[in-house]
């Protein structure tokens, strides 16, 4: 639907490189925009939309030498056009864009402390010849770069940057390693191509162009890398009731909801859980308020058509029915097939916009058929308003509370399994991430993945992070800085966004971010519940038994992906026992041509994963497949 791309090289002509970028940036929309001042050239692709002022914009103001290429939703337009005072006669007509051109003239590198919502930008600023890029606190909209000998090239999408001139495609062999051997792809720098980087969430790039070390071929570009978003910085709530906090958290979340509905048709995920489920019943009230369609609902259970539910799935269904019935929504099930997952397993892995979750596949189907353009996610609140307190005993324990840690266990929310997991994950925490894998099935030697024996021996997967807990406010800010949010959210927008959708995130919103980050450990964690904020919160907001459901499995949803990919696993090994793929030199194929096995799957569970991340990063696709991307080698 969107993206952005450019160059800022030494003394090369930028324009032709740049003309290769947005090519490879197609599937991104048909219309296209350039601006090119001698070496510098900025360039952006867009499907039309009218009346849109959120997608991606080039805008230049040549008395200030400035020019500015954005993929970019801010919130609070009108608190902005204020601080940046802008008539209200003007700020109808001005596109995102517009509005970050005019915040970096007023603030300079500082502007994103001033700027709300998801945004990636860069800025050609043509009196200090320097190129600024940032990216929003949560990292809502992709930023990939790459350093080369003739300078820099960026793009919002992988595929773009590795069209530039002078970037390799070569791959990073210790994020393969990393991968296949079951750790995913959690970085918030690394790609899988040794070339590409990733802007982090919450950072800016400058990029300095001395004219006077240009003819210099062997200097590169000065770099500068700056953090400017940090939650452990966060100042305390101001100190109030558990009314007064529930009814300032909901002031907010409903704003957070508001701002993201925008003028096109809108979806919501739908999973009967405490985030989605608030998300949808928000969002549905103000839509009706505006007068519009109630949102479309999408849940990753499938249909059941005149069937019950089995009894272990049963309550699943019923909490969204209830969402449902209370609002008059209408949900969309669907299940994965077989065919779906062996079209999800065959394209490259190696891209972004390939590693979202099977089910997500099926919903951006049936969303796109019924021409959603925007899609809600309750992703992120497990980090934020509804963190579930983790850490909270641990510094109960630390800091010698035990009369208080009594009284969590006296009021039910504690027992001794609980006070002995918190003991061995301070003294212990790599010993908890094993046992944790013990429970799940998980067992250390599973999990040495689908290496190529020669591969493994000439590389080493980068180490696991192993997590520690030792308050509720660090727990969260390390939440939030690990790379499971940025990593999803990067594959979302890349194939969301081929399909003419974007994915917005109400929780993840900086404003209720902030205000979560500075609660007390109480709000997050009452006696035998956990989330207390978002229950207390949401009390007259939700259905009772959405309100108060304590567990947060969905046994349904993982029965019908394992029974697909099951299925799906004959037709794999025989195209794959067919010919070699060409990256067979990374996985022991051998092995995984063993491990395609129904029975032996069923016995073992526990290797599905290692099995699937292997597959994809294969790219044993006979037609290379990617999601309809246009993919330049």
């Amino acid at each position: 639907m969107h993206a952005i791309c450019g160059l800022l090289l030494r003394d090369a002509d930028a324009a032709h490189g740049l003309h290769a970028m947005l090519a490879a940036l197609a599937p991104y929309g048909a219309d296209t925009a350039e601006w090119t001042e001698g070496s510098v050239s900025l360039g952006a692709r867009a499907a039309r939309i009218e009346g849109d002022a959120t997608g991606p914009t080039l805008c230049c103001d040549r008395d200030a030498g400035l020019a500015v290429a954005a993929v970019a939703r801010l919130d609070d337009r009108d608190a902005l056009c204020a601080a940046l005072s802008i008539p209200h006669t003007e700020r109808a007509a001005l596109v995102d864009g517009d509005l970050i051109l005019r915040a970096y003239l007023r603030w300079g590198e500082a502007c994103p402390n001033h700027l709300l919502g998801d945004y990636a930008f860069a800025v050609w600023n043509g009196h200090t010849r320097t190129l600024f890029c940032t990216r929003d606190h949560i990292g809502a909209r992709p930023f990939y770069f790459a350093e080369t000998a003739q300078g820099i090239v960026f793009a919002s999408a992988v595929e773009g940057v590795l069209a530039a001139p002078g970037v390799s495609d070569a791959l990073d062999e210790a994020t393969v390693a990393q991968y296949l051997t079951g750790l995913s792809l959690l970085s918030t720098t690394r790609t899988f191509f040794d070339s590409v980087r990733k802007l982090p969430p919450g950072h800016t790039l400058t990029v300095g162009c001395d004219p006077l070390r240009q003819g210099n071929a062997a200097s590169r570009l000065p770099i500068r890398l700056e953090r400017y978003w940090r939650p452990e910085a966060v100042p305390r709530a101001r100190s109030a009731s558990d009314d007064g906090y529930a009814e300032e958290f909901l002031a907010l979340y409903s704003r957070a909801v508001r701002d993201r509905l925008g003028p096109d048709p809108v979806g919501v995920h739908l999973s009967g859980g405490l985030d989605s489920s608030s998300i949808a019943v928000l969002a549905a009230r103000e839509l009706r308020r505006q007068g519009r369609p109630s949102p479309l609902a999408f849940s990753w259970l499938p249909e059941l058509g005149a069937a019950a539910p089995a009894p272990t799935h049963a309550k699943e269904y019923a909490l969204i029915d209830a969402v449902c019935a209370q609002e008059g929504l209408q949900v969309f099930h669907r299940a994965l097939s077989a065919a779906d997952f062996v079209a999800i397993l065959r394209r490259d892995g190696a891209y972004p916009g390939i590693h979202v979750h099977p089910n997500e596949e099926v919903v951006q189907r049936g969303a796109e058929d019924r021409g959603v353009r925007v899609l809600l996610s309750g992703w992120g609140g497990d980090e934020g308003a509804s963190f579930n307190g983790r850490g909270h005993l641990e510094h109960l324990l630390l800091s010698g509370r035990w009369g208080k840690l009594v009284g969590e266990y006296r009021a039910g929310g504690t027992g001794p399994r609980q006070v002995l997991g918190c003991v061995l994950n301070l003294a212990f925490p790599g010993l908890m991430l094993d046992l944790r894998r013990l429970r799940r099935g998980k067992p250390r030697r599973a999990r040495s993945g689908m290496l190529d024996p020669a591969f493994r021996r000439r590389t080493k997967p980068r180490p696991e992070p192993v997590p520690r807990y030792p308050d509720v406010r660090r727990s969260q800010v390390r939440l939030l800085q690990f790379p499971h949010l940025s990593v999803r959210i990067e594959g979302w927008a890349a194939s969301g966004t081929r399909r003419g959708i974007e994915y917005r995130y109400p929780l993840l919103d900086r404003r209720l971010l902030e205000f979560a980050l500075g609660l007390p450990p109480a709000q997050f964690r009452r006696g035998r519940w956990s989330r207390w904020l978002m229950r207390h919160a949401l009390r007259t907001v939700l259905p009772p038994e959405v309100c108060w459901h304590a567990s947060k499995a969905d046994p349904g949803r993982f029965a019908s992906m394992r029974d697909a990919f099951f299925g799906a696993v004959p037709a794999i090994r025989e195209e794959l026992a067919g010919a070699a793929p060409s990256r067979a030199g990374y996985v022991d194929m051998a092995r995984l041509l063993e491990s395609l096995d129904g029975d032996r799957l069923r016995a073992e569970p526990q290797i599905a994963s290692g099995i699937g991340a292997a597959l994809q990063f294969l790219d044993w696709g006979a037609d290379g497949a990617n999601d309809g991307a246009t993919v330049v080698r």
